[in-house]
This record gives structure tokens, sequence and C-alpha cells, in this order.
């Protein structure tokens, strides 16, 4: 296979990976918001949806930053293969690079706090709940305020995101 080739393959790879990152929080945020206009009281088969739904994106979450990190190193180790040495990026692209690098590791560390600590326990809580019985006050109240922590991080994460979809944009800056 040729540079080319090999460099069009792990971009469109990239390509992908950067719209899942930035896709995820986006819809997750859509469906907070139409979940919110319902109020912090537990409405149990809405509230399974909700979690199910943004449970489940967590191992897509995972993959499209693993591709995204992995496609990331790849080209720059592509144009090493076949020119002995990593290419020299003007000013812009390095600026450009220093920043999504920067919102991809925070957007990792969002992921950490998100699907290690705040999902568990938002597992747990649910799990006490039932269709048919009133929840625990203190138990709901916890609920919906690690889901409003939840929230708050998926705000960021979306924001990282947009800032990486710019800054992927200017990596090609002076080629």
């Amino acid at each position: 296979m040729t540079e080319q080739v090999i460099q069009s393959l792990l971009l469109a790879a990239h390509n992908i990976a950067l719209v899942g990152c930035a896709a995820a929080p986006f819809y997750n945020r859509q469906l907070v918001v139409k979940r919110g206009q319902y109020g912090p009281k537990l409405s149990y088969q809405l509230d399974k949806v909700v979690e199910d739904t943004l449970q489940g994106n967590a191992p897509y979450c995972i993959t499209f930053m693993t591709t995204l990190w992995l496609t990331g190193i790849g080209m720059p180790l592509n144009h090493w293969a076949f020119h002995g040495a990593l290419r020299e990026l003007p000013a812009v692209a390095t600026v450009a690079l220093v920043a999504k690098l920067v919102s991809i590791a925070g957007m990792m560390a969002i992921m950490f706090i998100i699907f290690f600590r705040l999902n568990p326990r938002l597992r747990e809580l649910f799990a006490g709940f039932t269709p048919d019985a009133a929840p625990n006050v203190e138990e709901e109240k916890e609920f919906f305020a690690k889901r409003a922590r939840r929230k708050a991080l998926c705000e960021t994460c979306l924001k990282l995101a947009v800032v990486v979809l710019v800054a992927s944009a200017f990596l090609g800056f002076g080629r």
C-alpha cells in the first residue's frame, strides 16, 4: 500500500471518530434536555429509557475515542515510515494540534468520571427504584443530583468536541 492510501484510510477512520465524539454528547444532551421538561421527579419507564440509552452509549464513546487516538498516532507514524521523519508543522497547525490534544485529554477525563464514577452510582440508585412504588426521597434527590452533574460534564464534553473538530481543520494548514 502506498503512503497516500494508508493516510486516506487513517484520515477517514479519524474523521468518523471525530464525528462520533461530537455526536454522542450532542444527542445525549438533546435527550437530557427533553427529559428535563418533566422535572426532578422519577418517572420510572421514562427514566429507564434515558438511563439505558445514556449508559448504553459508553462503549461507542470509548470506541470513538480509541479510534481517534490510534488514527491520530497512526497518521504521523505513517509519514515517518515512508520519509524517516515526522512532518514539520507550521505554527498554526502546531497550535491547533495542542488545542486538539488538550481537548481530547479533557474529554477522556470526563468520560472516566462519567463511566466509572457517576454511571455506576446512577445504576445502583436506579436499581432500587420500582415502577409501582414511590422512590425514597433522599435516593431520588441523589439520583437527580448525579444526573445534573453528568449533564454538566456532557455539556463540557460537547464544547471540547467542537474544539477538536475546529482544530482538526487547521492541522492541514500549510501543506
